[in-house]
């Protein structure tokens, strides 16, 4: 009855623009068809879509995967970066938006369930303690907490520090990103037991070139993490700018 109440009060509004739906924490008809979901066949690493048919049970590598080298295993991204997918990241990144990470982690978490079977403990990109006091959540850690409970793997929220402030990654290369996070995670101490031997699945919202997610690997890989694998709520495409 109070549910009846609030929805005839306050209706759910589209998480993107605002117009009304029926269920909370979705999206309208026109914002839903530029969520840009990905499907179909993709890279095993980086996840993003290859337009190619494969046989049953068939892998492959992106380019970009094949000519770099990259610290984790196996990768997944639930949507591309662009249309009503790249405004919801944006929205939970910098919009105070974490009400929205509930109807993001559930995307995340369908997207990367052959991942997830396989994991021993959801481990979000921390942020520095600086940029948290000011942003006051970590919208990887929201995303990673969601897919957590939406499934019942561990979250992991204090396996990975961010041990300095970095620049934020926006229009940098390739190189300038790898070079801005280089050395910047670390697993604390009292951690390292907790990490070594097992599969993790590093949980951040967006993907441009990995740099973060590779110093990222690279940290858990040092202290003996067995498998690492990867989601990301958005993939942006190797030709675009983030």
């Amino acid at each position: 009855v109070l549910r009846g109440v609030a929805d005839a009060l306050f209706p759910p509004g589209c998480m993107v623009c605002y117009a009304s739906v029926a269920d909370v924490q979705s999206l309208c008809a026109s914002c839903w068809s530029e969520a840009y979901l990905i499907g179909g066949v993709t890279c095993d690493v980086c996840g993003v879509p290859i337009g190619i048919a494969l046989p049953p049970g068939e892998t492959i590598r992106c380019d970009d995967c094949l000519m770099g080298t990259v610290s984790w295993d196996r990768g997944r991204a639930a949507t591309l970066y662009a249309g009503s997918s790249r405004t919801l990241v944006l929205a939970l990144k910098h919009g105070d938006r974490p009400d929205i990470a509930q109807a993001m982690g559930r995307w995340m978490a369908r997207a990367a369930a052959d991942l997830i079977a396989e994991a021993d403990v959801m481990v979000p990109i921390p942020l520095h303690w600086r940029r948290f006091l000011t942003r006051r959540y970590n919208q990887s850690a929201e995303l990673s907490r969601v897919m957590a409970r939406e499934t019942g793997v561990p979250h992991g929220p204090d396996l990975l520090r961010r041990m300095k402030p970095t620049e934020m990654q926006r229009s940098r290369s390739a190189l300038a990103r790898a070079r801005n996070v280089e050395g910047v995670f670390a697993v604390p101490p009292h951690m390292i037991e907790v990490v070594r031997g097992k599969s993790l699945l590093l949980v951040d919202d967006v993907m441009t070139t990995g740099a973060t997610l590779n110093a990222a690997a690279r940290a858990l890989r040092e202290v003996g993490a067995a498998q690492i694998s990867i989601i990301v709520f958005a993939r942006v495409q190797p030709s675009t700018e983030f």
